[in-house]
């Protein structure tokens, strides 16, 4: 789905929908109050968000899969978008986006990814096949799964948005609840909305790096496109590359790319003498004969201060 522009500011349609929020937020509680959470024999580490949509999730558990790769790391992950329920162990060069989502395919690059409807099924088929750690991607609402540390990620520019829960605003929880069960925040990208100065858990600021291909380089006129939470994050961070985005075109989140929207922009790159590009997440979601036609950017995460960050996860049995 694309996020209503009255998530972003308070009005007339969030007010109507507000008393349907308050049952979402009642709903969500009373699943946290009455769930009997699995308890892994490994250490879980929540990486979420108390946002619908992109906040720079995926980038983080890439980065603490590194990080923390002397102990075995598996990630488990609902698999949104892909059609597997699971527990199933994803596989690159056997799976598609289509099979598993989008985002389990980047991970299972780096790190041994699993795709489970069920948490704590997919928790312990990554623990019988031998995952000293697991990463958990999203699943900071779920509460099938006992967390030994919770990260709750931020988008500094869009913040809580219009601090309403779904469907009266992007909130999949009231904050105060949500930053309640979280041992940090992570802060991701300028904070524009003040959130470090009122957090209630210590903040690790961090912002996401381009990790640009040689073959991006030199940079030229582009058509840039995406179907992430927010495009226009995309495009900003080109401009800010010194790129030329000629020609910007925004697609839903996890959106599956059809050869007639390919070829339209791809036409339309060629009158403009420009090279088609996208995210990473993206990329994963192109027909294979569409792979090598479009240029690819790549994030990673870059920490403020990296040492707390560690600090933090030395603290994990």
């Amino acid at each position: 789905m694309r996020e209503p522009d009255f998530w972003r500011r308070s009005g007339p349609l969030a007010t109507l929908l507000g008393p349907l929020g308050v049952l979402y937020a009642l709903a969500g509680l009373v699943r946290q109050r009455t769930a009997h959470p699995w308890r892994a024999p490994v250490p879980v580490v929540c990486i979420g968000n108390l946002t619908l949509g992109g906040t720079g999730k995926t980038p983080v558990v890439l980065d603490l899969a590194r990080r923390l790769a002397a102990r075995r790391p598996h990630v488990v992950t609902r698999g949104y978008g892909g059609r597997l329920a699971g527990p199933e162990r994803v596989d690159p060069a056997r799976h598609s986006a289509e099979d598993v989502g989008d985002e389990p395919l980047l991970l299972a690059r780096r790190t041994p990814t699993w795709v489970a409807r069920d948490r704590a099924a997919g928790a312990r088929a990554a623990v019988r096949a031998g995952a000293g750690l697991l990463l958990l991607d999203d699943g900071f609402q779920n509460p099938g799964l006992a967390k030994d540390l919770s990260l709750v990620v931020v988008d500094g520019e869009a913040g809580f948005g219009n601090g309403r829960v779904f469907p009266a605003g992007p909130l999949r929880e009231p904050v105060a609840r949500g930053l309640a069960r979280a041992d940090a925040l992570v802060l991701m990208g300028e904070d524009r909305h003040g959130i470090a100065r009122v957090s209630p858990v210590p903040v690790l600021s961090a912002r996401l790096v381009p990790r640009m291909p040689l073959a991006f380089a030199p940079l030229a006129p582009l058509v840039a496109f995406a179907g992430i939470g927010r495009p226009e994050k995309f495009f900003a961070t080109l401009r800010r590359l010194g790129a030329d985005p000629v020609a910007e075109q925004g697609f839903p989140d996890h959106h599956r790319f059809r050869v007639d929207e390919l070829l339209r922009l791809e036409g339309l790159a060629a009158g403009l003498d420009a090279r088609l590009v996208t995210t990473d997440k993206d990329a994963v979601r192109l027909p294979p004969s569409w792979r090598a036609r479009v240029a690819v950017l790549r994030v990673g995460v870059e920490w403020e201060d990296p040492a707390a960050l560690d600090r933090m996860l030395a603290r994990l049995a």
